[in-house]
């Protein structure tokens, strides 16, 4: 809900209709800002209206593989979220044009409107030199929007929960349906989730300028888990017995080179790469203060949000009890 008062500050956020975006959108109305939102389908962002007032929040078309229409889409304002990326190629959707060439793309319209401040959301493991194309684009994502804008705030949040989140909702959806859930790797991958409203208010805090310019934050949760203790929660929460097996990366590339070829795969050779690495904030991040707690927000721990939306996954939905099952491995 909005605060009532509307300040005369716009902001545009690219992808703003998306899982993170939505938040995004939310904090910012609450704080009073005229949100425009740019997406490549405005007919389907109307959802976001409610979450301001009368006439604060619109949508406007514009695709980040088209300059003109980010032009349109950042002319007047008074600062630039960007937070488009994907989960895996479609089409014309691919990690080059989306993570490599639209932030660039974003951060250089910004620069030339004489925009004052930039946020640009990429992710923990970012790395130039990385076996993943995900991650790689990610890293020249990053180095394009420093290089149009050098003082872009950064965010580089671990795996990101919510009520509309890919991955618990991906496999509890799983846990209903099959009786073995893979442990990729052998599940010892680390994790750091974080919460989506957290996320939202560390870009809010970005627009708001209260954050160092040119940095990049990582973002995570309080807590760090395996990828074999985040699905041992998962089953407990939906109080389901699944075995978890081991699977070694090698033969897991190999199911996922048939997993995505399906319209919405549920995994691809690229997320088993990324798989091979920690997605954990550095120590680095902690030290200098770059992280959520270095900029004064207590994170959610996964216990206080995710058992509301995975009560969906449950034999009997929320009215039943999942502490009489528990998960085996």
């Amino acid at each position: 809900m909005a605060t009532g008062y509307v300040r005369s500050e716009l902001v545009t956020v690219f992808g703003g209709s998306g899982f993170v975006g939505r938040h995004v959108v939310r904090a910012l109305a609450r704080r009073g800002y005229r949100v425009r939102v740019a997406v490549r389908r405005p007919d389907l962002a109307g959802f976001l209206q409610p979450l301001g007032g009368v006439g604060q929040i619109h949508a406007v078309q514009a695709n980040i593989r088209n300059r003109e229409s980010i032009d349109r889409a950042v002319a007047g304002s008074d600062a630039v979220v960007n937070l488009v990326g994907i989960l895996y190629e479609s089409g014309r959707q691919s990690f080059d044009v989306v993570q490599a060439f639209g932030p660039g793309a974003v951060a250089a319209a910004a620069r030339d409107a004489g925009v004052g401040r930039m946020v640009h959301i990429s992710a923990i493991g970012a790395d130039a030199n990385s076996e993943s194309d995900y991650a790689r684009t990610k890293a020249a994502g990053e180095a394009a929007v420093k290089t149009a804008f050098p003082d872009a705030v950064i965010m580089r949040p671990s795996i990101v929960f919510g009520p509309e989140d890919d991955f618990f909702n991906r496999f509890g959806a799983m846990a209903r349906l099959v009786p073995v859930l893979p442990l990729i790797g052998g599940g010892a991958t680390r994790f750091q989730p974080v919460y989506v409203g957290d996320v939202a208010e560390a870009v809010a805090q970005g627009v708001d300028g209260k954050l160092k310019p040119g940095t990049a934050y990582e973002l995570g949760g309080p807590e760090i888990r395996t990828f074999k203790q985040l699905l041992e929660y998962i089953l407990k929460v939906t109080g389901r017995r699944r075995i978890l097996a081991p699977l070694p990366f090698e033969i897991a590339k190999l199911k996922a080179w048939f997993l995505q070829m399906f319209p919405k795969p549920l995994l691809t050779v690229d997320q088993v790469r990324q798989l091979a690495r920690d997605n954990v904030v550095s120590e680095e991040a902690i030290r200098e203060g770059r992280t959520l707690e270095g900029i004064g927000i207590d994170p959610h721990a996964i216990e206080t949000v995710v058992p509301a939306y995975l009560a969906r996954y449950r034999k009997a939905g929320q009215f039943s009890s999942p502490d009489r099952t528990v998960s085996q491995s």
